[in-house]
């Protein structure tokens, strides 16, 4: 078995998530998501993105709440307020991660991008 598992993406040589876990536990995984829904608003696409986060966290054996680094892309950085109420609501307080955001053009209906690195949970001690 492989150290590294790779969650394809919608193009051959793109990865939705990457899970690198060490010898006797432990490791990282690497997430992106944008909204399911092109037709939301920037809150709406964040709420349904991050739910996209939850599920490849929980895939790779991990949560929200181990979090290290987020990187926020967006179409229009006026909507940061609407993603930050999104973000707010769903990351438990306490667990914030190092995390920017910056303005870049998008893919049609695409306003928010989020990228996401957690911890694994290491092995016994």
């Amino acid at each position: 078995m492989s150290d590294i598992l790779r969650t394809p993406g919608p193009f051959a040589n793109r990865s939705r998530a990457v899970t690198h876990r060490l010898p006797g536990g432990g490791g990282t995984v690497w997430a992106l998501a944008t909204a399911r829904d092109k037709t939301a608003g920037v809150e709406a696409q964040t709420t349904d993105l991050l739910l996209v986060i939850d599920g490849y966290l929980r895939a790779a054996g991990t949560d929200r709440t181990r979090l290290l680094r987020a990187e926020v892309f967006m179409a229009d950085l006026s909507g940061k307020a609407a993603m930050d109420a999104a973000w707010t609501r769903w990351l438990p307080e306490g667990c914030g991660p190092v995390r920017s955001a910056v303005q870049t053009p998008m893919p049609a209906g695409d306003l928010v991008e989020i990228i996401v690195t957690a911890a694994l949970p290491g092995g016994a001690a």
